[in-house]
């Protein structure tokens, strides 16, 4: 089967190619495909894939991410990562926020780098992401769990909040982050309740109603046609009685 995947910007093929081939060798080892082809002129790739059953297909279907990723700036060892099942992509598109305006994006791409990558590298810190900024584009590469935190605070930064209130926004979803796995690695399983119910609160209560499970087990087991065994059967402990009234 062959596979289209999306056309890599022509400053970028030499990055997917690699010395020698090497990362497009990599990339088609870690995908399990046949063939990984780059059109070194267009950027076009091309996939082929064996018969069903020979790749995984969620990996095929998580390829063309790792393709955006790396066209859209992101190191090839990061964006390899995608092909891992709790490792997602998302894009953040500037030009949703400050449209067209080439001064406008540099602008919103210098507060989310910050003054020597400061900021970009706080909130990978913070979310466990990779964060790479390409043109009008921010890529985002991680588990889910950070993977949404970081995409907030892109669309905060791009939207005009403060960096403090952003950071302070992320610092606030880690520490709930943590709290959570603390809660679930604390918990423990309550062992079931007795059969008894209640019995173990009232001292010889568990072992009457034990000995009562014995004579209905006991009267399950008697021949009908042994009228001794029947009488005893029906004959009452100390602690039983009948009560009854007319309606």
């Amino acid at each position: 089967m062959r596979q289209s995947l999306p056309r890599v910007p022509k400053d970028r093929i030499a990055v997917i190619i690699g010395a020698g081939g090497a990362t497009s060798k990599a990339i088609r080892e870690a995908a399990g495909c046949q063939a990984f082809r780059i059109d070194s002129d267009t950027g076009d790739i091309e996939v082929t894939w064996g018969d069903a059953g020979t790749y995984d297909p969620v990996k095929a279907m998580k390829l063309p991410d790792v393709v955006k990723a790396i066209g859209r700036g992101m190191a090839p060892d990061a964006a390899v990562r995608l092909l891992d099942d709790d490792h997602f992509f998302e894009l953040v598109d500037l030009r949703d926020y400050v449209g067209k305006r080439s001064n406008q994006q540099r602008r919103i791409r210098a507060r989310i780098i910050g003054r020597q990558g400061k900021i970009r590298k706080l909130i990978e810190q913070l979310t466990g992401t990779q964060i790479s900024i390409y043109n009008s584009t921010v890529v985002l590469v991680g588990e889910e769990s950070g993977l949404y935190a970081a995409r907030q605070a892109i669309e905060m930064l791009a939207g005009g909040a403060e960096h403090g209130s952003v950071i302070g926004f992320l610092e606030r979803d880690r520490k709930r982050a943590r709290l959570e796995s603390k809660s679930l690695d604390a918990h423990e399983e309550r062992p079931a309740p007795s059969s008894g119910g209640f019995g173990h609160l009232v001292p010889g209560l568990e072992d009457v109603a034990e000995a009562r499970r014995h004579r209905r087990m006991r009267a399950a087991q008697v021949n009908p046609e042994d009228a001794e065994a029947v009488e005893n059967m029906m004959a009452l402990a100390e602690d039983e009685a009948i009560q009854w009234e007319e309606e």
